[in-house]
C-alpha cells in the first residue's frame, strides 16, 4: 500500500473526523477515533473512504 505521508496527514474519518493510520497487512486505513474504529479499504492504492464500504472491527466482537 502506498500512500504518501502527506496524503495520510490530511484524510480524517468521514464518519468522525479522527485521523486515520495505515494497517499495511490488511490494506486498510484505520480510524484512531476511540469511539468509531472503522477500517475503510485502500484499492489499488487509494483509499476508499466511503462509510457503507468500511468494515466494522467492533462489530466482529459484538455478541449475537
Amino acid at each position: 500500500m502506498k500512500i504518501d505521508d502527506w496524503l495520510l496527514d490530511i484524510l480524517a474519518c468521514p464518519k468522525c473526523h479522527s485521523p486515520l493510520r495505515p494497517d499495511d497487512a490488511a490494506s486498510e486505513l484505520v480510524c484512531t477515533g476511540a469511539d468509531c474504529g472503522l477500517a475503510y479499504p485502500v484499492r489499488d492504492d487509494i483509499p476508499v473512504l466511503l462509510i457503507d464500504e468500511a468494515r466494522d472491527p467492533a462489530a466482529r466482537d459484538a455478541p449475537e
